[in-house]
């Protein structure tokens, strides 16, 4: 888990063309903002990854405020207006060299990784591809 508050502006992301996350939803062309965020310990989020550290995009327009923090269920719900699904648009984050890095994975992800140095924090960023369930 990341030293990252709940709901915390870690960027913004262009898409100049259509895109999609890491389930494949679609993204349409646009800015988005990427917070911080990990899935509930609920049961329905067994397995999906092998770590709890997401970026959720929502539509620039929508959040104005770079410093608000929104709570998981807010944070959902705007993220739900860049996928148009009931599911947030998700991409997945994990600390650089760790045993479940994106290299360890691989066969759950398909697609090239990007590392970013956030002050102190590194973190890691499947930027393309998407989970192979």
């Amino acid at each position: 888990m990341f030293p990252i508050p709940q709901g915390a502006l870690v960027g913004v992301l262009r898409f100049p063309s259509e895109g999609s996350d890491r389930r494949g939803q679609t993204i349409k062309a646009g800015l988005y903002t990427m917070r911080y965020s990990d899935f509930p310990v609920d049961g329905s989020h067994q397995g999906v990854a092998p770590q709890r550290d997401f970026l959720l995009l929502a539509p620039i327009a929508n959040d104005a405020d770079p410093s608000a923090t929104p709570g998981f269920e807010q944070l959902v719900q705007m993220s739900t207006k860049a996928s148009g699904t009931p599911h947030p648009a998700v991409f997945s984050i994990e600390k650089p060299g760790q045993p479940s890095s994106l290299h360890h994975h691989r066969r759950r992800h398909t697609g090239p990784g990007a590392q970013r140095q956030i002050g102190d924090l590194q973190l890691a960023i499947i930027v393309v591809g998407k989970a192979q369930n």
